[in-house]
């Protein structure tokens, strides 16, 4: 993903790139994250997944998260009373559906949510649209390199140049990032925030203090260039 042309940020940028860390899976790592100045963590909740939580773990580690750091639920075509049991027992702000989960379902819950977009068929703007356009009630948009409706967490890249630089609604990217591609990755296009997972990791499941400590200077070391 070298050849990537860089770009400059423009105008409408955010002042700052959010950062948000999935697949947590203890309290630890939760508090590790937070520490090292990220703006969210992920919870699964997807059995196949190996970063997927209980509900039991998964609330304890929303109570322990220190305030403005927020606390998201991944799902995969969940039904809607396993949806409701989590949200009754964890202290979710926000959802993120990562299947074939119908703008209806998405809205249905008391929580805003963002949508994923698997990226591995779109090439164009147009493409994009179609897939994104029908969930108008969307808080945004995670854009990822797994093919539409299937589970994210490859951590393979895609085609930077493919992520759609002026959508209404904030764009996230995901897929294979890591401290050593991610300053690319930012000035490469234009997003909202980011998201990792695999690529802070020393296993799965098990995030790295120090993959994370490298990945912030990072993000930090562009912001400072623009």
């Amino acid at each position: 993903m070298d050849s990537h042309n860089i770009s400059e940020k423009t105008d409408q940028s955010p002042s700052r790139v959010r950062v948000k860390i999935c697949g947590i899976t203890s309290v630890e790592a939760a508090q590790a994250v937070a520490n090292a100045g990220c703006d969210s963590i992920g919870l699964v909740f997807y059995e196949k997944s190996p970063r997927n939580v209980s509900m039991e773990k998964a609330a304890e580690i929303c109570a322990s998260l220190p305030p403005f750091v927020t606390c998201v639920g991944l799902f995969l075509d969940p039904t809607t009373e396993f949806v409701e049991t989590v949200l009754a027992n964890v202290g979710l702000d926000l959802l993120q559906f990562h299947g074939s989960e119908t703008p209806e379902f998405c809205k249905s819950f008391p929580r805003p949510y963002i949508k994923a977009i698997g990226m591995e068929s779109v090439n164009t703007e147009d493409d994009f649209k179609k897939l994104a356009d029908i969930y108008t009630t969307a808080k945004g948009f995670l854009v990822d390199s797994h093919a539409s409706g299937k589970a994210g967490g490859t951590g393979k890249t895609f085609d930077w140049s493919h992520v759609p630089q002026n959508y209404a609604k904030p764009i996230i990217l995901a897929g294979g990032l890591n401290p050593k591609n991610v300053a690319n990755a930012m000035q490469a296009c234009d997003v909202y925030g980011i998201d990792l997972s695999s690529g802070v990791e020393s296993q799965p499941g098990i995030k790295d203090n120090q993959k994370i400590t490298q990945l912030m200077k990072e993000v930090h070391r562009v912001h400072c260039k623009n």
